[in-house]
């Protein structure tokens, strides 16, 4: 998923993108330790996902925080 994307995204999918991300990198690492994975970098790449969708949750909450206080 590409920065552009997440910022496209609402709130509410924001959220529900988050949920399934975590979700996907637990089945990812359970797969890990019972040696399933076919795909290695799948984790890093859910890793670095989820950052992002992270990122964009928090950045919109300080803008709106800031926004509000003026």
């Amino acid at each position: 998923m590409k920065p552009a994307e997440v910022k496209k995204l609402s709130n509410d999918d924001l959220k529900g993108e988050a949920t399934r991300l975590r979700r996907e990198l637990f089945d990812l690492r359970c797969q890990l330790t019972t040696e399933k994975v076919a795909d290695n970098s799948r984790i890093g790449k859910t890793r670095k996902d989820l950052a992002r969708v992270l990122t964009e949750q928090n950045s919109r909450k300080g803008a709106n925080a800031a926004g509000g206080k003026k």
